[in-house]
């Protein structure tokens, strides 16, 4: 597990349109997000005075509001400020992780009806100095028991806060001693793990489980772009647990983690062990690409 930074310890949150320290950033025990989990977050990087796919992520967390109808909601040009002012009063512009938070906001009442909550949306936006949490040189994982929520129960294009199904499996992989967890779809197939997507390596082309029943993550569609930018085949399909097992090389995808080496899947080690050669090389593309594509920071080079 990584260790904290230091420097995290006397962060600045926003919270609700204001901009407090880390040990007064609070929200009402009537906040949805207490009350139900009832909240839609987002998870941006910081590269180089430049935020990776800004305008992706806001896109996303409107789509997933509207889908749970929540009332007064803020604009994606009223987020984007509250990012930016955050990252400027925390002096960040690298190697810093954002967490984004929106609930819908303070009920009159205890309750889940969304009908008790007349007050609007909690905006929170948590920045911190966060590496990606995995290392370069790969990580262990094991299959969970916990299957992923089909579409019939809750769409995974709903960016929500509600990560049960998620730290269900995260504990299997505790209790394993490994870093992560692979959790199928109801049929038996690869979803994602409990906090990335997959992809595997096989005869040089890339292949990834459909985004049924996993979130259609926005490093995994970088990954997925950079193939075509690149000439890589990338295909996406059902994927079981016997082709991770036989994999060239297998990787994970996320804004939390970047580009991730798995090295080895219940028990069974991933080819040789080590970084795949396509692997390394897309998560050198990655940065690059993230970079490029990132919108600048207003207040760096200023």
């Amino acid at each position: 597990m990584q260790t904290p930074d230091p420097r995290n310890s006397e962060i600045i949150v926003h919270v609700s349109g204001k901009l407090v320290a880390r040990d007064d950033a609070r929200i009402s025990v009537f906040d949805s997000a207490v009350q139900g989990g009832d909240a839609v977050w987002e998870g941006l990087r910081v590269y180089r005075g430049r935020i990776a796919a800004l305008d992706d992520h806001l896109q996303r967390m409107q789509n997933s509001a509207k889908a749970l109808a929540f009332e007064n909601v803020p604009s994606s040009a009223d987020i984007r400020k509250a990012i930016f002012s955050t990252l400027e009063a925390n002096g960040m512009s690298n190697d810093a992780h954002i967490r984004l938070t929106l609930t819908r906001g303070e009920k009159i009442t205890s309750g889940m009806n969304p009908r008790l909550n007349q007050s609007g949306c909690t905006l929170i936006v948590l920045a911190e100095w966060k590496p990606p949490v995995y290392s370069d040189a790969g990580i262990r994982v094991v299959s969970s028991a916990t299957r992923r929520n089909t579409p019939q129960c809750l769409d995974s294009k709903i960016h929500h806060n509600n990560l049960l199904n998620n730290i269900l499996a995260s504990i299997d992989a505790n209790v394993a001693g490994v870093d992560s967890a692979v959790m199928l779809d109801v049929h038996g197939f690869i979803s994602e793990t409990n906090d990335t997507n997959i992809f595997i390596v096989r005869d040089d082309s890339l292949q990834t489980p459909f985004a049924d029943a996993c979130l259609p993550g926005l490093t995994r569609r970088m990954i997925l772009d950079i193939a075509a930018q690149e000439s890589i085949p990338a295909i996406e399909k059902n994927l079981s647990l016997t082709e991770l097992y036989s994999a060239d090389e297998a990787f994970t995808t996320g804004t939390m983690g970047e580009l991730t080496p798995i090295l080895e899947a219940d028990g069974r080690t991933i080819a040789d062990g080590t970084p795949g050669e396509l692997t390394k090389r897309l998560q050198k593309l990655h940065r690059d690409f993230a970079y490029e594509h990132g919108e600048a920071l207003p207040f760096v080079g200023a």
